[in-house]
């Protein structure tokens, strides 16, 4: 029995060792690449009413911000490519922990670097090659007054997604995102699913059964981001006052989920997507099973 003792104390102390994961609370900012800073300037800031901030990333030239989130471009390095998608990054209340979880899970994270505006920052990229940071905030980050800001809260991300099952172990095992909804075009196929974030409303939606070489167009709709509004009729009636006239695929309709929403698209063909906090009516597919967002 004494020699037993030993191990079992062992074994309490690699157990208390094991880093506990830090909250992850939100989307913080999405960044892509254009090939016309003019025209995403004109949606962003003249149809959106977004505000404009300096560049805090490397390469980048300019950030559209959403309360505290933001969505940031830069010059696209090989205008034929056809994926635009830079990087999504989440807000952690813990930088250093979260890398140091992260590591003992198995997974290879960057070195944490500092940013102009004071935030703590690492990148690491998920099982398919998505380039994922997580932020550190700085203790006092204020949002900007945006008074004719069409929303103040980006409440989801999505990219496409070919092997849901690698996936589900980085975002929902290791991380532990949970299930929101998921639904597709066919009540009996699940094209999207939502996973929230695991201690917050914002989520990250996995665009699935596309083709595996899919043309700028496509990739442009399938990896794309989403401001909450809580009125769409009003909504539109500020961008419409902003010079947005409905055309092509640029249009309010109803979603799937039961939320109405409204697709602009910047000029490379990149969605991005406006939708109400709170469904409208009944869900296709399956039913909300957490929180739905809200403009705080």
């Amino acid at each position: 029995m004494r020699k037993l003792i030993p191990v079992v104390l062992c074994l309490i102390a690699i157990s208390a060792a094991q880093t506990p994961r830090p909250r992850i609370t939100g989307i913080d900012h999405v960044c892509f690449y254009t090939t016309s800073p003019d025209g995403v300037k004109h949606l962003y800031a003249d149809i959106l009413g977004l505000s404009s901030a300096d560049p805090i990333e490397s390469g980048e030239t300019v950030r559209y911000m959403s309360g505290k989130q933001w969505v940031g471009y830069s010059p696209a390095p090989d205008p034929k490519a056809t994926d635009r998608m830079d990087h999504v990054a989440f807000t952690t209340e813990n930088i250093t922990a979260l890398r140091r979880y992260l590591i003992e899970k198995g997974v290879k994270p960057g070195k944490i670097e500092g940013r102009p505006d004071h935030s703590m920052t690492f990148t690491v990229s998920d099982p398919e090659g998505h380039k994922v940071e997580f932020v550190e905030r700085a203790k006092d980050d204020a949002a900007p007054a945006e008074p004719n800001a069409v929303s103040r809260r980006m409440i989801h991300t999505g990219f496409l997604v070919y092997n849901r099952d690698a996936e589900d172990h980085f975002y929902r095992e290791i991380l532990g995102f949970r299930p929101y909804w998921h639904g597709g075009m066919k009540d009996n196929v699940t094209d999207w699913v939502s996973l929230q974030v695991p201690d917050g409303t914002d989520w990250l939606e996995y665009m699935l059964n596309q083709p595996q070489h899919p043309d700028l167009q496509l990739t442009g709709v399938m990896n794309h981001i989403s401001y909450g509004v809580a009125d769409m009729s009003k909504a539109k009636a500020l961008i419409e006052s902003h010079g947005w006239k409905e055309h092509g695929g640029e249009h309010a309709q109803m979603g799937r989920d039961g939320k109405r929403q409204l697709n602009v698209f910047d000029p490379d063909m990149t969605r991005i997507e406006l939708m109400e906090f709170k469904p409208a009516e009944k869900p296709c597919c399956s039913d909300f099973t957490a929180t739905h967002p809200t403009e705080d």
